[in-house]
């Protein structure tokens, strides 16, 4: 089954662009091409979606305020892919804070635009760790998000569980924390899956903002 992408984004160009570079593949289908936030649950809920590529500033609702109202009202949702301008952009870090599962420049080459598609739909987190990490110094609570620290403190990882989010939240990848660790990737799966039910992230990209917004790991 070809993977279902749902565009959104005010600039037809834009979707005119991004509709070329996926559908030149053969494993993945455009479903729909909305100009606005505001059409998102509506559009979802009729062409079921896999990932949402979203624009993160549009005039009458934002790529936030649907990612967060996509996440509240529909069953299932889709992968949202946050397609941005600027990576050092408050509106990327209030997306990720709301459920967006990753981000996108606008600028990516061709190749990198299908990566990220195929990555997310896979439930893989696209993170860019340098750029994360810049944008939770700047725009982050600092550890003072007290929600975050609540939920880091009810969730009780072990220590082995804390060393996996820390290097998460570095960006490395299962196989680099494996080795890392001198442990199978198997086990860091296991880990990674117990970090997630425990913090109750949706994906690996909410977990490494949780320890951002904790203090749990600094982001400088």
């Amino acid at each position: 089954m070809p993977v279902r992408v749902l565009l959104v984004d005010d600039e037809p160009l834009v979707r005119a662009g991004l509709r070329a570079v996926l559908e030149a593949q053969p494993d993945i289908e455009v479903v729909g091409e909305a100009a606005d936030g505001a059409a998102v649950v509506p559009l979802v809920r009729q062409v079921r979606p896999d990932v949402v590529a979203m624009d993160v500033r549009m005039p009458l609702l934002d790529g936030i305020e649907a990612t967060r109202a996509l996440l509240r009202t529909v069953a299932d949702p889709p992968k949202i892919l946050v397609v941005t301008t600027f990576e050092n952009d408050e509106y990327v870090y209030e997306a990720l804070r709301a459920g967006a599962d990753g981000f996108l420049l606008k600028r990516a080459r061709p190749a990198e635009i299908v990566h990220a598609v195929r990555l997310i739909a896979e439930g893989e987190s696209l993170l860019f760790p340098a750029s994360v990490r810049q944008l939770a110094a700047e725009y982050g609570d600092g550890g003072g998000n007290r929600a975050a620290r609540a939920e880091l403190a009810r969730a009780r990882l072990t220590e082995r569980e804390g060393e996996v989010l820390r290097l998460m939240a570095r960006g490395l990848s299962n196989a680099e924390i494996a080795a890392r660790l001198v442990v199978g990737t198997e086990t860091v799966k296991s880990h990674v899956s117990a970090v997630l039910a425990k913090l109750g992230a949706r994906d690996r990209t909410q977990a490494v903002i949780t320890a951002y917004e904790s203090g749990f790991v600094a982001p400088g």
